[in-house]
């Protein structure tokens, strides 16, 4: 008789209803983290939905950037977090790695991955053939 080993993987596990569940409560508590830190740090130069438009954006050069834009959401994680992580010199975009932890980062950066929002385009398609 022969006999199988079998493995169960964590995603696996975590795929149960109790695990989906805590993986959800986790991402509600960070999501909710980054947007605390978003509107105490970030939105007196980002604005409140991410495009650039804050308060002090108008006396700003260069102006804070839209984390909206198609630009910037097609920057990879890794990118965006080395901007939260290091600012962005010449501008007035500051290093947050000596205020912020790393899990606060990418608290944050979760935040502003979620204010992209996609939708249809205004204008109808082309008329077919």
């Amino acid at each position: 008789m022969r006999w199988a080993v079998l493995t169960v993987s964590p995603l696996l596990a975590l795929a149960s209803p109790i695990g989906i569940a805590q993986t959800a409560a986790a991402d509600d508590a960070v999501l909710e983290r980054g947007r605390q830190i978003f509107e105490q740090r970030c939105v007196e130069c980002h604005g409140a939905e991410g495009r650039g438009d804050g308060i002090k954006a108008p006396f700003l050069s260069p102006r804070p950037g839209n984390l909206v834009s198609a630009a910037v959401s097609a920057k990879s994680d890794r990118d965006l977090l080395k901007v939260i992580a290091n600012g962005r010199t010449r501008t007035a975009m500051p290093a947050w790695k000596d205020q912020l932890s790393e899990e606060d980062q990418l608290a944050v950066l979760r935040y502003i991955r979620s204010l992209i929002r996609f939708s249809r385009p205004l204008t109808p398609p082309p008329p077919g053939p």
